[in-house]
C-alpha cells in the first residue's frame, strides 16, 4: 500500500490566497483534472490490493474486478451495502472476510452504533488510523480550529468512533485537546473556565443543556469566552437560522465540522467560514459517486442530488468498493471557494433509510429539522417525530419544544405557524404538539429524531 500523499503532491495546484488556512494545501487546492489523475493512480494500487487480499470481494466480484478496471468503469460493478457486511461478520467473526490485511496489523477496533441493525466491528491498521486522522484534521482545520486553541471534546469515549477518533482529528490541527467526554456537565463548565478553553466539540443539541445549567447559576453562555463551536452527529447545521441563534446566545462561531460515517472515514467534510455548505476533504482517500433512485451514477455538478456512494482509495483493513452510505446529498458548488479550497461542496438532505411517506410525499427528518430551526421565535429546536405503526401517514406527527420566551397562552397559534413552516420545507402537512421548553431529553451523543411505536 502507498504512503499518504498529503503534503507531498506538487504542481497543478490553484494559487491559494490564504495558505495558512489549510492543513494540506497541496491536496485541498488541486484542480479537478489533477484530482482525477491522483485518484486513478491510487485506485489502481487499491484495486490490486483488494484483488489479492479481500476474500469478500473475490467472492462478490470475481472476474468483474479485472486488473485493468479504472474508476470510470466502477459504475458497472454492484454496490456494497451494510447488510452484506453484517452477514460477512456473522459468518467470519469478528471482523468479516472483507478484512484485507493480516490480523496482527489491526491496532484499533471501533463499533458502529447499531441504530439500523446489528453493530459492525470496525478494524483499522496504523496506516488507516493515520489516514482517518489526517482527512478529519483537514475538516476541523477548515472549520477554524488552530494551534493555540484549547478545545474540549464532549463526545463519548467508547467503542463508537466519535470519542477517540474525533479526538485525533482535533489534535491533527495542532490544537490542545481536553478529552472530557459525556456527562458531568457542571464539571465541564468549570473545566472550560479553569483551563481557558476556547472551543468546544460536541453535538449541536448539547449547548441547550449547558445553557440551562448556566442560566440556573445566573450566568450567560457568553461568559465562558468560547470562540468556536465544532459540531457534528446531527442534521440541521446548514440552517442559517439555527446557527445564528446559537451564535447569538454563545458568542462563538458555529461550524458543522464533522461529517462522515464510521464504515468509511470518521470525518471527511466540514464547513468553512465562507459557506453554509460542506467541503469534501477526502480527494486522496475516497472516490465518491452520487447515484439517482435507479442506481445510476450522476456527474458531480451543481444542483445534482442523490445517494452518496464511496469507494476507498487508501484503506488497508476493511476496504470497501461502491459502499451505499444511504445519505442523500445535494451538490451546491464545484468552483473554488473563497477560502481557496477547490473541492466540491454539498449539503446532506436526508437518509434513504430514515425517509417515510405522508400522503405520497417522501419526507426526510432533516427537512423537518430545518423547518423547526427556521422559527426560533416559536421553538427551541428540540423535537421528535412520533411515528405509530408502519405507515404511510396522513400527517407528520411532531412533539416540539416551545421557545423558552414563548408564553403558554401562545402555544396553540405557535403550533399552527410551526406546522406551516414544516409544510413549506417538506411538502407535507404536520400535526404539532408544543411542549414546554426543556421537556425533551438532551444527550451528549446523537439524538434520534424519530420515535417509532407499535400500532
Amino acid at each position: 500500500m502507498h504512503a499518504l500523499l498529503s503534503g507531498t503532491l506538487v504542481s497543478k495546484a490553484i494559487p491559494v490566497p490564504v495558505p495558512d488556512q489549510m492543513l494540506d494545501v497541496s491536496v485541498e487546492t488541486l484542480a479537478s483534472d489533477a484530482v482525477h489523475v491522483l485518484q486513478e493512480r491510487m485506485w489502481h494500487e487499491q484495486r490490486d490490493f483488494v484483488r489479492a487480499r479481500s476474500a469478500f470481494y473475490r467472492r462478490k466480484l470475481g472476474p468483474s474486478l479485472p486488473v485493468t478496471l479504472g474508476l470510470d468503469a466502477l459504475q458497472d460493478l454492484p454496490f456494497t451495502d451494510k447488510d452484506e457486511l453484517r452477514a460477512s461478520q456473522e459468518a467470519c467473526q469478528p471482523f468479516g472476510d472483507y478484512v484485507a490485511c493480516d490480523l496482527d496489523r489491526i491496532v484499533r477496533v471501533h463499533r458502529t452504533s447499531g441504530t439500523t441493525g446489528r453493530p459492525l466491528q470496525l478494524a483499522n491498521s496504523a496506516r488507516d488510523v493515520r489516514l482517518i486522522a489526517r482527512v478529519g484534521g483537514r475538516a476541523q482545520f477548515a472549520a477554524g480550529l488552530r494551534p493555540g486553541d484549547r478545545v474540549v471534546h464532549c463526545l463519548n469515549y467508547c467503542l463508537w468512533t466519535g470519542g477517540v477518533t474525533d479526538h485525533m482529528t482535533l489534535e491533527e490541527t495542532g490544537a490542545c485537546v481536553v478529552p472530557f467526554g459525556t456527562g458531568n456537565s457542571t464539571v465541564l463548565l468549570q473545566t472550560i473556565v479553569e483551563l481557558g478553553v476556547t472551543a468546544i466539540s460536541c453535538t449541536p443539541s448539547y449547548p441547550a443543556l449547558l445553557e440551562g445549567l448556566l442560566r440556573d447559576a445566573g450566568k450567560q453562555p457568553r461568559s465562558l469566552g468560547l470562540r468556536l463551536g465544532l459540531f457534528g452527529g446531527e442534521a440541521g447545521l446548514d440552517n442559517p437560522a439555527f446557527r445564528n441563534a446559537l451564535q447569538e446566545v454563545w458568542g462563538f462561531a458555529v461550524r458543522n465540522a464533522n461529517y462522515g460515517m464510521s464504515e468509511v472515514l470518521s470525518n471527511f467534510a466540514s464547513q468553512c467560514e465562507h459557506t453554509d455548505d460542506l467541503h469534501f476533504h477526502g480527494a486522496d482517500a475516497l472516490f465518491v459517486e452520487i447515484i439517482d433512485p435507479e442506481g445510476s451514477r450522476q456527474p458531480i455538478r451543481e444542483g445534482i442530488s442523490g445517494e452518496l456512494v464511496c469507494t476507498h482509495l487508501a484503506k488497508e483493513c476493511q476496504p470497501l468498493i461502491r459502499f451505499r452510505t444511504r445519505d442523500v446529498v445535494t451538490v451546491t458548488a464545484t468552483d473554488a471557494c473563497a477560502c481557496g479550497r477547490t473541492g466540491w461542496r454539498f449539503r446532506v438532505t436526508g437518509r434513504t433509510d430514515d425517509m417515510f411517506n405522508v400522503r405520497g410525499v417522501n419526507v426526510f427528518p432533516a427537512a423537518v429539522q430545518q423547518a423547526v430551526f427556521s422559527r426560533p421565535d416559536l421553538a427551541s429546536g428540540q423535537f421528535r417525530i412520533v411515528l405509530q405503526g408502519t405507515g404511510p401517514w396522513d400527517r407528520i406527527p411532531i412533539r416540539a419544544e416551545a421557545a423558552a420566551s414563548l408564553p403558554a397562552a401562545a402555544h396553540e397559534p405557535a403550533a399552527r405557524e410551526l406546522a406551516e413552516a414544516v409544510r413549506r420545507y417538506t411538502g407535507a402537512s404536520a400535526e404539532i404538539a408544543l411542549v414546554p421548553a426543556g421537556s425533551l431529553p438532551r444527550t451528549a451523543g446523537k439524538t434520534a429524531l424519530i420515535e417509532r411505536t407499535a400500532p
